[in-house]
């Protein structure tokens, strides 16, 4: 996926042209104190806490799925099935959460297109399952291994699981499991449950090692299991260049060997390299893409039919990172929407009235279907715009920052 980072730090480097580096009065250092005092909010109470959610819940992912492809589709439940879809969609919602932050780890080890690349490639996929020596490569957990390098990024990832796990917006029936596949693109195929479990698990078990060096990437503090496993893999897990985690380097601002000079470049960062790349991201791609014509099959969570959660919980990850703290409805006390409140910024207002806005729009289309069967519908443009507008206010936001 194009995350336009470079776009977002460009924004911030204009931004920081702008600054003047001789101003530094009291009030300077007093909001130098203040960001710094979100920022050390932000990384463990946003980032820290979301990325352990994620590998938590992606470890039980795949070990559930490993145990319904050991036990065999015909002695699944229902009840199993559905235990297991409900797993799958609490993890991805910790990952679309985490989308405000995909600078750092997630963009510079390609973890985000590894794990969250689509459309599925359905075709490719029923002609893999449908190879048997390929479906026995995918087997235990060596087959883990063989997903990650041999399948690709439109087979890999949270969308080759939901595939097996949904279909039309509900969890897959363990009847269904327990026949041949019959979507279309299977058609002259033979392909069975217990093939496209061996397949799940082997996916959910890459998915369950990349959130794993997500969360060793970003804190030095992270399960010592992670980081066995991270090591084992003989994956980077630090900087390029440095021994320091992306939460080191960021707590580390203002500090020799920190690649942020400052702590308004390090707020300016977080509101345009996450932020407003997320928001850009949902309107112009996520949504502007089917909805605008240029690629009406580029529907996220199509299976599911989850598109929109996935957006509403895109710009929750906003909120959450302006408030200082996962899952929270108001500012922590050191948050980075206090600090644009308490130096008097003229925009916090409209910024909070933005984010409120394209939450609602969200929900409103939401409340009317799924997106992939109303990604022409007009509250689907209203709420695009909205979201637009919110980027236009977290980049004014940056840019009065590095100004102060």
């Amino acid at each position: 996926m194009n995350k336009k980072l470079v776009f977002g730090m460009a924004v911030v480097a204009m931004a920081l042209t702008a600054c003047d580096d001789e101003k530094k009065g009291e009030n300077t250092v007093a909001l130098d104190n203040d960001i710094k005092a979100a920022v050390e909010q932000y990384v463990p109470g946003v980032v820290y806490s979301t990325y352990n959610d994620l590998a938590r819940e992606s470890e039980e992912l795949y070990d559930l799925l490993a145990a319904a492809a050991e036990k065999g589709v015909d002695a699944l439940s229902q009840a199993e099935v559905d235990a297991i879809c409900a797993k799958f969609l609490q993890a991805r919602q910790s990952w679309e959460e985490s989308e405000a932050f995909l600078y750092g780890a997630a963009t510079d080890f390609g973890i985000d297109p590894h794990i969250d690349t689509w459309p599925l490639d359905v075709e490719a996929l029923a002609t893999a399952l449908s190879n048997s020596e390929q479906v026995s490569n995918l087997e235990g957990e060596d087959g883990i291994g063989y997903a990650s390098a041999k399948l690709g990024a439109e087979l890999l990832g949270f969308h080759g699981i939901e595939f097996i796990l949904f279909r039309d917006g509900q969890n897959r029936s363990v009847e269904a499991l327990r026949s041949n596949e019959d979507d279309e693109a299977f058609s002259g195929k033979t392909v069975t449950g217990a093939q496209e479990l061996i397949y799940a698990t082997a996916v959910a078990g890459d998915l369950r090692d990349n959130c794993y060096r997500l969360i060793v990437s970003w804190s030095p503090d992270a399960p010592e299991a992670y980081q066995e496993r991270c090591e084992e893999l003989e994956v980077p897990v630090t900087m390029t260049g440095s021994d320091k985690t992306y939460g080191e380097n960021m707590l580390g601002a203002a500090k020799a060997g920190s690649t942020y000079a400052t702590w308004q470049e390090t707020m300016a960062s977080i509101l345009v390299a996450g932020c407003s790349n997320i928001c850009n991201e949902v309107a112009n791609v996520k949504m502007g893409n089917a909805h605008s014509g240029e690629d009406v099959n580029y529907i996220e969570s199509p299976y599911s039919k989850k598109s929109f959660q996935d957006f509403i919980d895109n710009i929750l990850s906003i909120q959450y990172s302006l408030y200082g703290k996962a899952n929270v409805n108001a500012p922590e006390s050191n948050s980075i929407m206090n600090v644009l409140k308490n130096y008097k910024y003229d925009g916090a207002e409209v910024l909070q009235t933005k984010l409120n806005a394209s939450v609602e729009a969200l929900k409103a289309c939401q409340a009317k279907g799924a997106f992939v069967d109303i990604y022409t519908d007009a509250l689907v443009q209203a709420a695009m715009d909205v979201i637009n507008e919110l980027d236009e206010e977290l980049n004014k936001a940056a840019e009065w920052i590095v100004k102060q």
